[in-house]
């Protein structure tokens, strides 16, 4: 069969069985994701190295091919038919090729579709500041994310400018204008787009990623200088989140990179999509809100405090991962064993049940 005739059966499969996910690698069978737990498609004989490579190599460009053979490791977007669209990436495992495939939906959906805090949309009507999405991968921050960007959207004309490692989900302009830029296609890297989009009149700026320290620098920059900055960070709290970025910056520019966060930042949204009693997943959160306390906390480096700011400051509209947790279970939507595996402090967390 040939490499991408077999691939398209399995993207096929993939969203005729509600799944996420797709993994491909040699000497096993292909696996799907579904309500997050991964399934065998045992009526596949194990992949070979040379049917792996094939498949890979069948989806990406050709003048990128080069690339995946140096870095060992490539970020593609792939589409199927005419409305599916999937993220690759495509990595060595043993000196064989894998690939990792996630379908991202067609359609962008509500805040309410996706059992997301209305409390969200404030932050979307805001002129400038910096808002994170953070949680380990595949925890629904790209979804998040979409949903807000559309909301801008819907409801303001903006210049809005999406940086990504691949573009995900695509939008189509209603009241603003959007152009979305793909590093390797439309841009080298991140950094280099953020300081592009400085003489682009863009209002809103969407980076997939924060990964390195130049992009933290501009995106920070770009908050403070009257953009409505949005990212994503692999941190699992508000806390941490904060630690992480500072961390990036030498020793000597993290007491100045303490002040600039502390007047830019917005708001930090942390996420767990939790297995539904119902099935599925749906989403607990930790959302942190930038007032006067957080600010100083940031500008002393007093960030261990700021869990303590969350769980006390629910009248603001800040929300604590525990407190979800525990909401989640009284709603009957999930189990409280499950509910414990996400927890941040199992102590809290029985207080609030």
């Amino acid at each position: 069969m040939a490499a991408d005739k077999r691939l398209a059966e399995l993207l096929d499969l993939v969203v005729a069985q509600g799944g996420s996910d797709l993994h491909i690698f040699a000497g096993g069978s292909p696996m799907i994701r579904v309500s997050g737990a991964l399934i065998p498609v045992s009526k596949y004989a194990p992949f070979t190295p040379e049917e792996t490579e094939a498949i890979l190599r069948s989806i990406v460009p050709p003048e990128r091919w080069d690339a995946f053979g140096k870095d060992q490791t490539i970020d593609l977007s792939y589409a199927h038919k005419a409305d599916m669209r999937f993220r690759v990436n495509g990595y060595r495992v043993q000196g064989a090729t894998a690939l990792a495939l996630r379908l991202i939906p067609r359609a962008i959906s509500t805040f309410a579709e996706l059992n997301l805090p209305s409390v969200l949309e404030v932050f979307t009507q805001r002129e400038q500041g910096f808002f994170l999405c953070v949680g380990p991968v595949g925890q629904g921050k790209s979804t998040t994310l979409a949903t807000m960007i559309d909301r801008i959207n819907d409801s303001r004309a903006e210049h809005i400018l999406t940086i990504e490692d691949p573009v995900e989900y695509l939008f189509t302009p209603k009241r603003s204008l959007i152009h979305q830029r793909e590093i390797h296609i439309d841009a080298p890297d991140f950094h280099t787009a953020l300081q592009s989009a400085f003489r682009e009149d863009v209002d809103v700026i969407m980076v997939g990623e924060m990964r390195d320290y130049e992009t933290i620098s501009s995106a920070v920059t770009a908050a403070e200088t009257g953009h409505l900055v949005f990212s994503t960070l692999h941190t699992n709290n508000a806390a941490q989140t904060i630690d992480r970025i500072i961390d990036m910056f030498p020793a000597e520019q993290q007491g100045q990179v303490r002040v600039q966060l502390s007047g830019s930042l917005a708001g930090i949204f942390s996420q767990r999509l939790i297995p539904r009693i119902s099935g599925g997943l749906i989403p607990a959160y930790e959302l942190l809100i930038n007032n006067n306390a957080v600010s100083t906390l940031i500008r002393e480096a007093r960030t261990h405090e700021i869990s303590t700011v969350i769980q006390t400051s629910s009248q603001d509209g800040m929300i604590d991962m525990d407190r979800s947790l525990a909401e989640l279970v009284q709603k009957g939507e999930v189990t409280v064993e499950h509910a414990y595996e996400y927890a941040m402090d199992p102590k809290t967390f029985d207080h609030y049940l």
